[in-house]
């Protein structure tokens, strides 16, 4: 990797102050699953896992879906029923009875509001809160996160690059070196070759 090639010089930055700003507004709700499809007959919904804590989701009352967190009509269904499958939740909604009802939740987030989320300890952080960060080598910066994929072995940060295009970065003790909420940056050791060097 040509660390220096291209991408914004960061050496002559005096401060994580020199950074630029982010200007984002946190979600409403924050989002545990995603249905993936019906299962069986009755109605109940296959859900992809997307919680650190998915014992807790047994305690639930209710959930909301919708398309993201950002969504300002997300709708509320009560929780009537939910158990785990290997590494899925199967979900039982309210008005949610037949395979055709189950159909029609198909790709949607399951959320809840952000006051249901479990106090974070301290290091842990909600994954929205990397969007819009800077992520920056020893040398250079590189772009803006735009969205983070849970991949299970790791996350991988979906990074919007000037000078890269769309770059790919995972996210793992080797590969961070700090997260700076405050200045909105995160400081990386990218792995070899990850970035074009023409």
């Amino acid at each position: 990797m040509n660390a220096g090639a291209t991408g914004a010089d960061v050496s002559s930055w005096k401060s994580n102050s020199d950074l630029p700003s982010i200007d984002r507004q946190d979600p409403k709700f924050l989002v545990i699953g995603e249905i993936l499809r019906p299962h069986g007959l009755r109605g109940e919904l296959r859900m992809r896992v997307l919680s650190d804590n998915p014992e807790r989701l047994a305690e639930l009352d209710a959930v909301y879906l919708g398309e993201s967190p950002n969504d300002t009509t997300p709708e509320r269904r009560a929780l009537h029923g939910l158990r785990f499958n290997k590494e899925y939740a199967l979900l039982r909604l309210e008005g949610c009875r037949s395979r055709n009802d189950a159909e029609t939740l198909r790709d949607a987030k399951v959320m809840i509001s952000m006051d249901q989320a479990a106090p974070l300890n301290d290091g842990e952080y909600f994954l929205f809160q990397l969007l819009g960060m800077k992520v920056v080598t020893e040398d250079f910066q590189v772009g803006t996160v735009k969205d983070v994929l849970q991949t299970g072995a790791n996350d991988v940060y979906i990074v919007e690059s000037d000078a890269y295009g769309e770059v790919l970065i995972p996210a793992h003790a080797e590969t961070i070196v700090s997260i700076d909420f405050d200045a909105g940056v995160i400081r990386m050791v990218l792995p070899e070759g990850l970035l074009p060097t023409d």
